[in-house]
């Protein structure tokens, strides 16, 4: 799959593409990130990209012009059409079922906005997905498009060490949508605490028992609206419910 990226900070995502285990999926192409400046595509000597907004007001405002002339020139090189993401605070929520869904994809152009924000021409006339990594506001697109790749990028094939690895995360569907369970290794006391006695013991079935229980516990605690989800989908078993009236 391939990933144009649309931002005036290319050099920002260097050490994304080539660091930590994922930069396996960028080095084998699986999914190919490519940079474009919309500076480049800028009319006159200062290729100028912003402008100040209509009405007044704090800030400058992305040019649609140069963004939508960089946007055809990606998607000229990719020779076909694309979906083109914006990073946004009015976009949907990312959640791991749409990043599985990227995941299994051709692909998309990332469009990385700066400073106040973008005219809203350009977006109205261009951009078809909207993507929010939650309710806060970042000085620019490219952190958000860089924890949306990475999280594309775990999910492909043979980039992880263990292809279990992402199968136990929080949010996983094989998990039925719980969040993770703690995780402890040696030595087997450290600063007073010990390991539990039941990861020490041997018996498998009670291992996942008691991983199954505390990933209850914790989602009850943290995030009620994830046991809710798993219950109204059927995703709870009698021992499930049975754990998680324990805890209530």
């Amino acid at each position: 799959m391939r990933f144009d990226v649309i931002t005036l900070f290319p050099e920002l995502f260097a050490p994304l593409l080539s660091s930590g285990v994922t930069r396996r999926a960028f080095e084998s192409k699986q999914v190919e990130v490519v940079l474009w400046n919309p500076r480049d595509y800028a009319d006159g000597n200062y290729r100028r990209v912003d402008d100040r907004p209509f009405g007044g007001g704090p800030g400058m405002v992305m040019l649609a012009q140069p963004l939508s002339a960089c946007l055809d020139a990606a998607l000229a090189a990719r020779g076909a059409a694309a979906p083109v993401v914006l990073f946004s605070p009015i976009g949907e929520a990312l959640r791991h079922e749409a990043v599985e869904q990227w995941s299994g994809g051709d692909g998309a152009v990332l469009v990385c906005g700066r400073y106040e924000g973008i005219d809203q021409r350009f977006i109205d006339a261009r951009v078809t997905h909207q993507i929010s990594l939650g309710d806060f506001v970042l000085s620019g697109g490219e952190i958000a498009a860089m924890a949306f790749l990475d999280a594309i990028a775990r999910l492909q094939p043979g980039v992880l060490g263990d292809e279990a690895s992402h199968v136990q995360d929080s949010f996983n569907p094989a998990l039925d949508g719980l969040l993770d369970c703690p995780h402890y290794t040696r030595p087997e006391q450290w600063n007073g605490e010990r390991v539990p006695a039941v990861l020490m013991s041997g018996h498998h079935l009670q291992i996942e028992r008691w991983r199954r229980d505390q990933r209850l516990a914790i989602t009850l605690r943290r995030r009620p609206d994830l046991i809710e989800a798993a219950r109204r989908a059927g995703r709870l078993s009698t021992a499930d419910e049975a754990a998680l009236k324990k805890k209530l």
